[in-house]
């Protein structure tokens, strides 16, 4: 496993839209892994494949209750809604309040390439809509309703 070196805020890749894992081997496990790593080096929640400078959909997330690894993650229900602070390991120094649905269902592909489903509440909710947000291209700060200052 290695810490990878991250992308940041006017970067283009943040910009882009990943693609599609078609097939899950050694080298998107390597990534996946690294990622993990990565994430909690720099004390991070979440993190996406772009942020890493890889353009494929592909997620990790650790919000304390075990890490989870999500290839082609996909929003298909959304309810309620919670507006709540958020940070960005891409957008340094910068924090504020988002409106994301207060609880999600998104169906991925874990690392044996299985269908499976996740329903997500409150923290893991904002996690996965904001590491799906990365995938296609969209940054937390383009949906700040009110900008924190940080100290």
């Amino acid at each position: 496993m290695a810490i990878r070196q991250l992308r940041y805020v006017n970067d283009p890749i943040l910009r882009k839209k990943s693609r599609e894992i078609t097939k899950i081997d050694d080298r998107i496990k390597t990534l996946l892994d690294d990622m993990v790593e990565t994430m909690h080096e720099n004390e991070g929640v979440g993190l996406a494949a772009p942020q890493v400078g890889i353009l494929r959909k592909a997620i990790v997330i650790d919000i304390g209750e075990g890490i989870l690894k999500l290839i082609n993650p996909e929003i298909i229900e959304k309810e309620g809604e919670n507006l709540d602070v958020e940070g960005c390991l891409s957008v340094p120094n910068r924090a504020g309040k988002v409106l994301r649905p207060e609880k999600v269902k998104v169906k991925y592909l874990d690392t044996d390439g299985k269908e499976q489903t996740i329903e997500g509440n409150g923290l893991l909710a904002r996690a996965l809509c904001h590491e799906i947000d990365h995938l296609n291209g969209v940054l937390f700060i383009d949906k700040i309703v009110e900008e924190i200052e940080e100290d």
